[in-house]
């Protein structure tokens, strides 16, 4: 197994500049795209955070996998979801390196249209994440290729690996239209831990936020 490749860079503890929104036809033209690339056969999406607990699309089988090569983590500004323009929050995203367990949601082909335009809607509002079809293993050992959802470090909303004061100020701070980064980690990680497969560099790094928060 690979380990994290981090960005060893400092970070700022706001984003560059604020992420261009896609207009209907981009974000359109990014789903066809997309779709076009589809490797065959039925259509699976990896989810890692909190399509996990609150899911965007129906499915007619979930699984438990792992994507190798891709790692977990708050890696990305959220100025809209858990946080605003003015207190940017943070959410959950792959990057480069490692490994990450999740689900593997096998979507219906029934009405798959709509529930891809809505699951775009949701996930690719601008251009943070670069969906890609990855080959996932499935709890029973086979492989399936799945959409999942990638960061894009050229991004002005990517924030790479942050220091622990930096994301606890975020958990005291920032609120957005789903709420905050802190109840958004706490819901992933309970998640996970139901589903048992804990993120144990996730769970060590809320609860090292939780406790400066907190002293």
């Amino acid at each position: 197994m690979t380990s994290p490749d981090r960005n060893t860079e400092s970070h700022p503890a706001t984003p560059r500049s604020p992420s261009a929104r896609l207009t209907p036809g981009e974000l359109l033209a990014s789903l066809e795209t997309t779709l076009r690339l589809h490797p065959g056969g039925p259509l699976w999406l990896f989810a890692y955070g909190s399509l996990i607990w609150r899911p965007e699309c129906p499915a007619v089988e979930a699984r438990r996998a792992r994507l190798h090569g891709y790692h977990r983590g708050l890696y990305l500004w959220s100025q809209i979801h858990r946080g605003t323009p003015e207190c940017p929050g943070l959410v959950l995203g792959l990057d480069r390196g490692g490994s990450c367990s999740g689900f593997a949601y096998r979507l219906p082909d029934e009405d798959r249209d709509a529930h891809l335009l809505a699951l775009w809607q949701r996930e690719m509002p601008d251009a943070a994440y670069k969906p890609k079809w990855l080959t996932c293993r499935l709890d029973d050992g086979s492989r399936v290729p799945a959409l999942c959802f990638v960061l894009r470090r050229d991004q002005p909303c990517y924030a790479g690996s942050l220091p622990d004061h930096v994301i606890s100020q975020v958990f005291a701070d920032a609120r957005g239209h789903y709420g905050s980064t802190r109840d958004y980690v706490e819901q992933t990680v309970r998640a996970l831990r139901t589903h048992a497969m804990p993120d144990r560099r996730l769970e060590a790094a809320l609860a090292r936020c939780c406790q400066r928060q907190e002293a």
